[in-house]
């Protein structure tokens, strides 16, 4: 049969281009529809003789054949959507006309397999080309119907040319639909193979176990070569879980409470810890993935990951969370879960008592600076391993930082007479020296004792207590101490002064002050410096440093500092909002400096208030900075990032190196009070301001002068070239109020001249 797939496969790649690759194989068609129509040359001569005849109706056809494009809903998508890219319709109408009259035309070779290719690349169906040359001949046959003078044989003759001329044309065009069809089914094919292949080759190379169920046949329908071996290389598993006898006895359940949620048509996940044979332990993640077909799940495709590694990160991570590096004792947060735990089974059972002890190393500190911290490390490290050693495994030894530890014994009958007990034996592990480079070291510890629920029943009044008996241990020759309601005035006041402390913010008893910073140059405003009261109900305002150490000692120091950036913030945003565009700045204690998610609680705050990085400025002092300067340094880098300005506090009086502040993201200098009050003046006062005045300068810094009490710093200050200013000279701390007031009266501008 003329145009065979067998054929079309072996001419398809006789010539290198398509365009000769058609012409070739319509060549080869041509002679096949001639044998099979039985063409001769007696009929084309009789079409050729008729052909001026047979033209003249070209503009009527032409109407009806745009008509007949036109009124086919899909066949004029198509030409629409051949103008959307650009071609002309009628360019495009034309030249199919022009291949129609062709068909009464001298026969020969032409490129009707090339425009078959071109309408399956279009879209055209083969039954619309049927129905354009079923018009044409229609058309032809009327002409010749109405044709004066035309013998009936000739006729007939000029009719079946015209057919086979029709059929051969039109057959051509299907022969190259087909022909394009079948080119891009095969290379649909190739690509789906390779695309087949390439998805087989990942599956057989990722580490994970792939495998599909088929739920309506009850059996396994694809297993990965890592699922596979699961099932010892066979292809076939123990049901739809081929991992199930491997998986953990104890997570079984889980397993097939998570395949009963896939076969309800939700996905499921589940841990499970599998074991093979002489393998270990390791945990894995089972997930399942419903398919559904008319609401039924038919299938479950399930994917099966070790994530062992995962685990022992995270039991890495809460170990570092719950671990004192140092030490590799409890740090305080695991400390005071475990104190929480043992005061909650305490109320539970009868006659039981849980005993708290803080242990503070005496004179450690100058052991430390002496020595240096390398050797105060390993002092520390011995400690914790003697101590440990003379307590119970139900007892919990924590460094809760510093020279600090902490001891928790639980479930007690005896408070006093145990804690006695256990106090003489760590006191006891003093006795003995300590060594460092085999040099032998002598130091004491202070023990402060408290115990539930006589002196307490939650964790911070337990170790608040403990706190103050420990203190009163280092006054007396025992060296540990019980904590004692009665024993002194000091310890009472301490206490209730602790304990309004802790009430004080959500009392509203704070409130920030704000002493204005003045450009030297131009006298304008240019920052305030946020200053941190306490409304004490009895003893009024109390300045920070009557409470600040307190706070630090009973763990406020966090939502105290939350407090007063917020609050500060809010202020320079409604500073902002009066026409007033200066930074507040808020100063930073060490311990609060070295907390670990400083960063996080001021961009917080920044989020809070609604303002930008610029709107800040942190102040800490070089003592501080120095304790830790790579931490220090990092966390400014942060700092600076989010915008915020640095500057150091109290300059001149620390030990920090030129060379390291150079490479710090600083901004500002401010120069100690010590060096500008009146009081402490000498001689060489003036050369130190110099030399902070120009080395802040030379390290593209500002440069502050703080403490300016009258006009002798303020014209020493202006006459080196300090930047700004602040002291009772310009303004003293003022109330929010107190401020707004300040500036719309342009307090300074009439003080400063």
């Amino acid at each position: 049969m003329a145009g065979s797939k067998k054929q079309r496969n072996k001419t398809a790649n006789t010539h290198s281009t398509p365009n000769a690759q058609a012409g070739s194989r319509e060549r080869e068609l041509r002679k096949d529809f001639h044998y099979v129509l039985q063409m001769d040359s007696a009929e084309s001569e009789v079409l050729l003789r008729y052909q001026t005849l047979l033209s003249q109706g070209a503009a009527q056809f032409a109407e009806s054949y745009y008509n007949y494009l036109f009124d086919n809903p899909s066949i004029a998508e198509i030409l629409y959507a051949f103008e959307n890219d650009g071609g002309d319709v009628g360019d495009l109408v034309r030249s199919q006309l022009n291949q129609l009259l062709r068909i009464i035309g001298p026969l020969e070779d032409g490129d009707l397999i090339r425009i078959g290719h071109l309408h399956q690349q279009r879209g055209v169906k083969p039954v619309w080309l049927i129905g354009a040359y079923r018009l044409y001949l229609n058309h032809l046959l009327q002409l010749i119907a109405h044709m004066p003078g035309l013998e009936p044989d000739e006729r007939n003759v000029l009719e079946s040319a015209l057919v086979k001329r029709v059929f051969l044309f039109m057959g051509l065009m299907i022969e190259g639909h087909l022909d394009r069809l079948q080119q891009t089914r095969e290379a649909e094919r190739t690509q789906q193979d390779g695309e087949l292949e390439r998805m087989q080759q990942l599956l057989a190379n990722i580490p994970q176990q792939v495998w599909s169920y088929d739920v309506t046949a009850a059996q396994l329908h694809y297993l990965n070569p890592a699922a596979r071996a699961l099932c010892n290389g066979n292809g076939k598993g123990e049901g739809p879980i081929p991992c199930l006898m491997a998986v953990h006895e104890d997570d079984r359940s889980k397993a097939e409470a998570a395949w009963q949620q896939a076969l309800d048509g939700r996905p499921a996940e589940v841990e499970v810890r599998l074991q093979g044979r002489g393998q270990a332990e390791s945990w894995h993640r089972l997930s399942l993935y419903p398919f559904k077909q008319r609401r039924r799940v038919v299938r479950i495709d399930a994917m099966l990951e070790d994530i062992n590694r995962q685990h022992e990160t995270l039991e890495r991570l809460e170990h570092l969370a719950t671990t004192d590096e140092l030490t590799e004792l409890a740090n305080r947060t695991l400390w005071q879960d475990r104190v929480n735990q043992a005061l909650a089974q305490a109320r539970r059972e009868e006659h039981q008592a849980v005993v708290l002890m803080l242990l503070d190393l005496d004179h450690f500190k100058t052991l430390n600076d002496t020595l240096g911290h390398q050797a105060g490390d390993e002092l520390l490290r011995q400690v914790a391993e003697r101590v440990c050693g003379v307590l119970r495994d139900s007892d919990t030894l924590a460094r809760l930082g510093g020279d600090e530890f902490g001891v928790l014994m639980p479930a007690v009958e005896d408070p006093v007479r145990a804690g006695e007990q256990v106090a003489g034996k760590i006191l006891e592990c003093f006795k003995r020296p300590y060594h460092y480079n085999d040099q032998p070291l002598y130091f004491t510890t202070s023990i402060g004792i408290a115990h539930a629920p006589r002196h307490g029943g939650d964790f911070d009044t337990l170790l608040s207590r403990a706190d103050i008996a420990m203190y009163e241990a280092k006054r007396n020759e025992l060296g540990f101490a019980f904590f004692e309601p009665g024993a002194a005035a000091a310890s009472s006041a301490h206490l209730q002064f602790s304990t309004q402390l802790r009430h004080a913010l959500e009392r509203n008893e704070f409130e920030l002050h704000y002493q204005p910073k003045v450009d030297i140059a131009s006298h304008e405003l240019c920052g305030a410096e946020a200053l941190l009261r306490w409304k004490h109900p009895e003893q009024g305002l109390v300045p920070p440093g009557g409470f600040l150490d307190m706070a630090e000692q009973i763990g406020l120091m966090v939502p105290i500092t939350n407090w007063v950036l917020v609050t500060a913030l809010r202020q320079c945003k409604a500073w902002q909002q009066a026409g007033v565009t200066i930074p507040v700045s808020v100063n930073l204690s060490t311990r609060t400096f070295q907390t670990p998610r400083l960063l996080e609680r001021i961009e917080w705050a920044l989020q809070e208030a609604g303002v930008s990085g610029d709107c800040l400025e942190v102040e800490v002092t070089e003592q501080t900075l120095m304790k830790d300067l790579d931490h220090g340094a990092e966390l400014l880098r942060r700092l600076h990032d989010l915008g915020v300005r640095v500057a150091i506090d109290d300059f001149g009086t620390g030990y920090s190196s030129v060379s390291r502040l150079r490479h710090l993201p600083l901004d500002t200098l401010k120069i100690d009070r010590s060096f500008l009050s009146e009081q402490a003046a000498r001689e060489d006062d003036p050369v130190i301001v110099r030399s902070i005045i120009d080395l802040g300068h030379n390290l593209g810094l500002q440069v502050l002068g703080e403490g300016v009490e009258n006009d002798t710093a303020w014209n020493l200050l202006e006459s080196l070239g300090c930047d700004a200013v602040q002291g009772y000279h310009v303004s003293q701390p003022l109330s929010d109020q107190g401020f707004s007031s300040w500036i719309q009266g342009g307090g300074w501008s009439n003080r400063i001249q």
